[in-house]
């Protein structure tokens, strides 16, 4: 009987392992070096982003970027998240209550929990117009969202128009224009002359009023929380207005006591009245003595809302504010101010107690009970100094810290001769029309903020909810800011801000009194980069040490870095880093 050809089997055999690895071979070459492979290798970077949410892995990513090990930029985030706010996730938090719009309101995964990854801008993402353009109109592809425009365009809110959103600088109850509203309030409200500086804009759309109130030199902060509406706030920042993603929920608010000299309510649907007056209450809180209150819209001589409406002026009553006109579906009341005043009520308000610190705001329920207001008056619009000049004056609330006063004063001192320092010597672009949108992580005073005042910048001071609470001498000043703690995210979009300056940024990821850190530098060096714009600068001052590290993630975050030493004047060993955001897509 014949054998069977045993070479035949074999190079039968070779044949076949020879194609198989001649294909993949072929395929390595299509994938690497043609698009073909681009999907794929999107695809494996959406492994290792999703790999971060790992503890154990990430904690050993962070430290290796912290180190200097890991020199690869980091990856960047799906493309739909481009307008991604952690802490206000829609998906995130509709399923949580929806009690007094808790749902609604900042819940942020843990750290632990976050993908690290950068944020893309969108696919045709164009540097944003500069001020005071941009007042008036913005790129449609920086934030091709069009549901305002559809819907709100009839009233005045935006409009588009070419390669435009356009805003004619209406709103629901001023459709027509802010101002001629804006007008109709002047007659019973002392809008010039520097008497109200500082307001709160409730509920704002696309911050349209706001914006109408800086050529009085008011300067208005606006929120809204993220809505139906989507992006009214990132059409605010858009174009260069005070704005600040926030939810009127079961919170107080994230400002200290008696802040604002004016708080304005257009058609922002706050059920006031309501929970036994919890919701003005809080506005009682935030409000200074003798400041004004104005709400446009429902309930105000409102068909179907008289009840609503009756109850509104029943806590005004309660708390003894001025009526000072009522005009179609507009009311002005004025806050007495003199020591606190309750009128005998239905609301069983009550007089807060000692214990109760009125600045503690960092995620602290609502109360119902009013602040004691003042000391000596001295907190009350009239006693303060107007604007500009309370600008520089110490407040009275400095006398509170030990030696508060010539702690201000140095501070002030300190800071002109450092934006002098980083504007002839660093060369940073503050006092042109390249930035107008600027953050002060650690805020303290503010006087970085009062430094810039001759600029044609407005600027976010955030003071840290782990230091000293000195936000109150910030609005004294005239000034407008927000407690915040950095081992969370911001409540802001993406690309929000031009300049975003920090001095010791190291203690804002520490316990207090206590080396040890509670989150990474990394992600909070991630967190600036997502609120910082294209092309966009970061001012960073620490320690050499520090200033090392920083410039080592810097690195993977792609940012452009200098090292420079502090200005001649100071003392100390400290370095500043100055960045750029580099421009990059998908």
């Amino acid at each position: 009987m014949a054998q069977p050809n045993r070479n035949a089997r074999q190079w039968k055999f070779l044949d076949i392992f020879t194609a198989m690895f001649f294909s993949l071979v072929l395929l390595f070459f299509l994938l690497v070096f043609t698009p073909f492979g681009d999907p794929l290798a999107y695809s494996g970077r959406q492994a290792l982003f999703l790999s971060t949410s790992d503890p154990k892995q990430r904690h050993r990513f962070v430290s290796l970027v912290e180190l200097g090990e890991h020199r690869q930029p980091i990856d960047p985030c799906p493309p739909d998240s481009v307008d991604h706010m952690p802490c206000e996730d829609p998906k995130r938090n509709s399923q949580l209550s929806r009690y007094m719009n808790f749902y609604r309101e900042r819940h942020c995964p843990l750290p632990d929990e976050m993908p690290l990854c950068l944020i893309p801008p969108p696919l045709d993402y164009k540097i944003p117009i500069q001020w005071p353009e941009s007042l008036h109109k913005v790129w449609h592809s920086n934030m091709p969202h069009n549901k305002i425009a559809t819907r709100k365009g009839h009233q005045g809110w935006m409009k588009e128009e070419g390669p435009y959103f356009i805003f004619p600088g209406g709103g629901t109850m001023f459709p027509d224009g802010a101002l001629p509203y804006i007008d109709k309030l002047r007659r019973f409200m002392p809008i010039k002359g520097g008497i109200i500086r500082t307001a709160l804009d409730m509920g704002c759309g696309v911050a349209s009023f706001g914006g109408s109130l800086l050529a009085e030199g008011i300067l208005t902060l606006s929120f809204a929380p993220r809505d139906s509406h989507k992006a009214q706030i990132q059409f605010a920042l858009e174009r260069g207005i005070p704005a600040f993603v926030l939810m009127f929920g079961t919170r107080r608010l994230p400002f200290p006591a008696f802040a604002f000299d004016f708080i304005h309510c257009s058609r922002c649907l706050i059920p006031f009245a309501a929970y036994n007056a919890t919701y003005f209450i809080e506005v009682d809180r935030l409000l200074r003595p003798g400041g004004f209150l104005v709400i446009s819209g429902p309930p105000v001589q409102w068909p179907k809302k008289e009840r609503e409406w009756e109850e509104l002026q029943a806590v005004a009553r309660a708390l003894c504010y001025e009526l000072i006109i009522v005009e179609g579906n507009t009311v002005i009341w004025k806050k007495p101010d003199r020591d606190p005043c309750l009128n005998p009520n239905e609301f069983r308000i009550g007089l807060c107690d000692e214990s109760d610190d009125p600045n503690v705001a960092w995620y602290v329920n609502l109360k119902r009970c009013v602040t004691p207001s003042f000391i000596n008056g001295g907190y009350a619009i009239g006693k303060i100094p107007g604007w500009p000049e309370r600008l520089l004056r110490a407040p009275s609330r400095a006398l509170i810290m030990n030696n508060g006063i010539d702690l201000f004063q140095a501070d002030t001192r300190r800071w002109a001769t450092r934006v002098a320092y980083y504007k002839n010597t660093l060369k940073v672009k503050l006092g042109t029309p390249a930035i107008r949108n600027v953050m002060d992580m650690n805020a303290f005073f503010g006087g970085f903020a009062a430094a810039l005042e001759t600029d044609p910048v407005w600027v976010m001071n955030v003071v840290p909810a782990r230091k000293p609470l000195t936000l109150d001498i910030i609005y004294d000043r005239g000034l407008i800011g927000v407690y915040h703690d950095w081992c969370e995210p911001f409540s802001t979009y993406p690309r929000t801000y031009d300049l975003i300056h920090v001095a010791s940024i190291d203690s804002l990821t520490k316990l207090p009194g206590s080396r040890n850190s509670s989150c990474s530098l990394v992600d909070l060096m991630a967190e600036i980069d997502r609120m910082l714009r294209p092309e966009g600068t970061a001012v960073i001052q620490d320690s050499p040490e520090v200033i090392k590290k920083v410039a080592r993630i810097a690195h993977v975050l792609r940012w452009v870095t200098t090292i420079n030493n502090k200005e001649p004047e100071s003392h100390g060993r400290g370095k500043i880093l100055v960045a750029t955001k580099t421009f990059w897509h998908l």
